[in-house]
């Protein structure tokens, strides 16, 4: 077994000389033997190593002793030991999780606690090829995430280095042997033979199945999954760039929006990538009531030929379409720049409207050329003072040519302006709340209607 775990760690480069080296030790076969195996090679490969160990209070003084006897085993193989006990029960109720999914938390908490205060380069976990067996079937049963389906990965970073899982290349059994070769006993955990655990299940009822239809199923397996993670790898990055290139963040990644038609350019596997890594982005922390119906939701809002529509994913986070643009954003987060206003214009001066653009006015004589984003007028245009506000109900514009008046949510509609735009978009009336200038979009005057000698200048800076 020993030449074996050799050339795979070298062939997966898992290990350098003279680094630091931390061992998760639970007392079992496959801890201690993993234990064992860099206590045989320390001396050779110039290692420091720490066996951490953690006492989950589930078994009460059983799960403390099986501490007790890792830190006898470190004395007397001169490996420094660091052990500690965690309240597995009282997280269970905090964060609303199994006990399963609370006991790893809290270990790899403890684990990440001590790579940090010793940076340490490698995590050695004793993950075997068995484990990687019950893992894929686990995941294959319960989930639709191409990620999940590839099982225990070889190796990924964590805290200042690197978790490595040097025994997925041996299995159960193989492990078993060392151990009894090399005279190790191991402690026995007596909940693994409870089946209403599921991956304990996997183990007794279905995982001999798999192997007696193919013996080698392990070595099948294990090369499937380095596979579909270098796969995983390559796909991520890809959708990383499309994100760069697409996906439009808002200061504090408290908002994402993307053009439908510039997404729609790039293969679904990247899209469905992409809406992942916005999930991340904006979520704190994922939502374990998120799942593979939210996604498909999505995309069928992306397919939807409704001009206009929404869709609530969990913890209070909503996707907008409008016409060709797709927001994401946290319902509760949205600020004082999204509510209406009203206010009035300071001529001559700059006025800050609440999401940061600007209004700056000034009295000329010779005002400059007209543009998208520049209105002028003359003084007994406009009656004084003017105002910027957001739109209200009944609100409409007339201008020169043009028989009557046009309602603004005509006007909206007719130039694509998302719903959830039109509710904040500046609109520049006067004193009498005639609308003189939807800002970007239309003006109540043409150029060549500038004869005066005195105007008033807008212009608008976002």
């Amino acid at each position: 077994m020993e030449q074996k775990l050799m050339e795979y760690m070298k062939r997966h480069h898992l290990l350098q000389q003279n680094k630091t080296v931390m061992i998760g030790v639970s007392g079992g076969p496959d801890s201690l033997a993993l234990l064992s195996f860099f206590h045989s090679i320390r001396e050779d490969w110039g290692l420091s190593l720490t066996a951490l160990s953690d006492d989950h209070g589930l078994r009460g003084e059983v799960s403390r002793e099986d501490m007790e006897y890792v830190k006898h085993i470190c004395a007397k193989w001169d490996i420094t030991f660091e052990g500690t006990s965690v309240d597995v029960a009282s997280y269970k109720l905090a964060y609303q999780v199994g006990t399963q999914v609370a006991a790893r938390e809290l270990r790899y908490a403890f684990f990440k606690e001590q790579m940090e205060k010793n940076d340490a380069d490698f995590l050695a976990l004793g993950h075997h090829a068995d484990d990687q067996l019950e893992t894929m079937l686990m995941n294959f049963a319960r989930s639709s995430n191409p990620k999940a389906l590839s099982g225990i990965p070889v190796k990924r970073q964590f805290a200042t280095g690197m978790i490595i899982r040097p025994f997925l290349c041996v299995t159960r059994n193989e492990i078993e042997s060392y151990c009894e070769r090399n005279g190790i006993i191991p402690r026995i955990d007596v909940s693994n033979e409870d089946i209403t655990y599921t991956r304990n299940a996997v183990r007794k009822n279905l995982a001999p199945l798999i192997k007696e239809l193919n013996p080698n199923i392990h070595m099948g397996l294990q090369h499937l999954s380095i596979s579909l993670q270098a796969d995983e790898v390559y796909l991520t990055e890809q959708a990383k760039k499309m994100a760069e290139t697409v996906v439009t963040f808002t200061p504090g990644n408290k908002e994402a929006s993307f053009d439908m038609k510039t997404f729609g350019l790039y293969p679904s596997a990247l899209q469905r990538r992409v809406f992942h890594l916005i999930l991340n982005h904006l979520y704190s922390e994922l939502p374990r009531n998120l799942s593979h119906i939210h996604e498909a939701n999505f995309f069928d809002l992306l397919r939807s030929y409704d001009g206009n529509k929404e869709m609530d994913l969990p913890g209070q986070l909503k996707v907008v379409k409008s016409y060709r643009e797709v927001r994401f954003y946290m319902e509760d987060d949205r600020g004082s720049s999204e509510r209406p206003y009203n206010l009035c214009l300071a001529v001559p001066g700059e006025t800050i409207l609440p999401d940061g653009s600007k209004i700056i006015a000034t009295r000329t004589n010779n005002p400059s050329s007209e543009g998208k984003y520049t209105y002028i007028c003359s003084h007994d245009q406009a009656a004084l003072p003017l105002y910027v506000r957001t739109r209200k109900n009944g609100d409409r514009m007339r201008w020169k040519g043009l028989p009557g008046h046009k309602k603004l949510k005509d006007m909206f509609i007719d130039y694509k302006i998302p719903s959830q735009a039109r509710e904040t978009w500046p609109i520049v009336t006067d004193n009498d709340d005639q609308i003189l200038w939807i800002i970007g979009l239309k003006k109540n005057q043409q150029e060549e209607q500038l004869t005066k000698q005195s105007y008033i200048q807008l212009t608008y800076e976002f």
